[in-house]
């Protein structure tokens, strides 16, 4: 599988680059130093389904950075680093679509999970919005694993509580569902409900304190 890094810093490209050769051989990671690279790659490589990024680059920064990440791959995983961590911003960047955080001075044990979890379809959260506890990182025994089903969603809900994860937008969950946007937004109210959440970026990040797993 192939994956972006998209950071300014050549140094940290060059050890994250290292440490993910060692940890997630399967990944084969290209770089860019500035959005604008980042976006030509993407555009390059249409296969491309994982992207970490930069919140702050020099052509781009903050939320507009992941909106045109997403613009130009809709299909791709997009996990934010950032050396700001405070709850608005981490709330911030899974609103417009990010599906995971990595505070820039988490050690590498942590980015390695934050990468697995991501992989896996789930949501990794840094502790300052996911709790003292960390639960958004920890995969959960089989046992122990809450799934849409267990959470009482029917299938459909439960692809577009997937679509959502993944940051896709109602028109976007329509399309690839085939589904009318009322009904899109009916599923939504449905897994809000379920969730004890009122809105999108709640409901992911509700997702990811359950530790949410999908089934293959």
């Amino acid at each position: 599988m192939k994956a972006l890094l998209i950071d300014d810093h050549s140094l940290f490209r060059d050890a994250l680059g290292l440490l993910i050769g060692v940890r997630h051989p399967q990944l084969e990671l290209l770089h860019a130093g500035d959005l604008a690279g980042g976006l030509a790659l993407l555009a390059a490589h249409p296969e491309l389904r994982l992207v970490l990024l930069d919140l702050h680059l020099p052509d781009s920064s903050g939320p507009a950075a992941i909106e045109r990440v997403r613009a130009q791959a809709p299909d791709a995983r997009v996990v934010v680093l950032s050396g700001d961590d405070r709850p608005q911003t981490v709330e911030q960047a899974i609103g417009h679509g990010a599906c995971g955080f990595v505070p820039k001075t988490a050690h590498g044990d942590a980015l390695s999970q934050a990468l697995q979890v991501t992989l896996d379809g789930g949501v990794f959260l840094p502790p300052s919005v996911a709790g003292a506890g960390g639960g958004a990182a920890l995969p959960l025994a089989p046992a122990d694993a809450v799934t849409p089903q267990s959470l009482g969603l029917s299938p459909r809900q439960a692809d577009v509580l997937r679509l959502l994860i993944d940051g896709h937008p109602n028109k976007r969950i329509c399309s690839l569902l085939d589904l009318s946007e009322s009904t899109v937004k009916t599923h939504l109210a449905a897994i809000f409900r379920r969730l004890d959440v009122y809105n999108r970026t709640q409901a992911v990040v509700a997702a990811a304190r359950l530790g949410l797993r999908f089934s293959d």
